[in-house]
């Protein structure tokens, strides 16, 4: 759902239409109203990706073996918890998709919950956002498939382990992989949309005990489903370098 309501969007849409107009033109795209290009996934995406560009800039200039920070603890707990996932799934060769699946697990992260400031919205409300993540995670295990195991190795497993299975195998693995994508994309996408709209509509009635309970469940909600796209992604990727392809 497309909408132009968080402060920080108006404000990029009275003083940044122009950019925002090249900007979708860059894609052949062009907004219904060119007065309001920004819409809020588009501006909190950009939010998000600043903000974790600055945690890193923080991290970086703030890194020491003998007295971590904060957050450095916590980056490094994010990296060791991911990395111990990935083995689990992935196995052999699981460090150089730690890379990959931590940039995932961040955005998306951050994505659900910035959502929880007031006056914010989660880009990850939004399926354009979702798609892309899932989009990703989608090439990134086809192309690491390919690069293992090459072009027939990977192919062929579509075909299942019978030649006379082939014609009935083949529709139904590629129509599986094709629905990854979607499932990933629609899976995020509603929980966070509803766990937002939930959220808003119990603001509107109290404000206190019932927001902060409903808050909570949002960034529990966040963390699960950010950890679930990633787990996914895993799973994906160890099937698609896995030695029997």
């Amino acid at each position: 759902m497309v909408t132009r309501e968080a402060w920080l969007t108006k404000l990029f849409n009275e003083y940044l239409a122009g950019q925002g107009n090249s900007l979708l033109a860059l894609f052949h795209q062009t907004s219904t109203n060119p007065k309001e290009p920004w819409t809020d996934f588009m501006v909190m995406q950009i939010l998000v990706a600043l903000i974790i560009i600055a945690l890193l800039f923080v991290l970086r200039a703030s890194l020491s073996v003998d007295k971590p920070g904060k957050l450095q603890h916590i980056f490094e707990l994010m990296h060791e918890f991911i990395g111990d996932q990935a083995h689990d799934q992935i196995g052999h060769d699981s460090d150089r998709h730690v890379l990959i699946l931590m940039t995932l697990f961040i955005f998306i992260l951050v994505g659900n919950l910035i959502g929880v400031i007031p006056g914010f919205v989660s880009p990850t409300q939004s399926h354009y956002v979702t798609a892309g993540c899932a989009l990703l995670a989608f090439l990134y295990y086809n192309l690491v498939g390919l690069r293992k195991n090459g072009f027939w190795r990977y192919t062929k497993h579509f075909f299942g382990p019978m030649p006379i299975l082939a014609p009935l195998m083949f529709p139904i693995e590629i129509v599986s992989h094709l629905a990854r994508p979607l499932s990933l994309t629609i899976r995020l996408f509603a929980n966070m949309y509803a766990g937002e709209k939930v959220t808003v509509a119990f603001l509107t009635l109290t404000y206190l005990v019932v927001p902060s309970v409903f808050m909570g469940l949002h960034v529990f909600v966040a963390l699960l489903q950010a950890y679930i796209f990633v787990l996914l992604t895993m799973i994906y990727v160890a099937g698609a370098v896995a030695e029997e392809h």
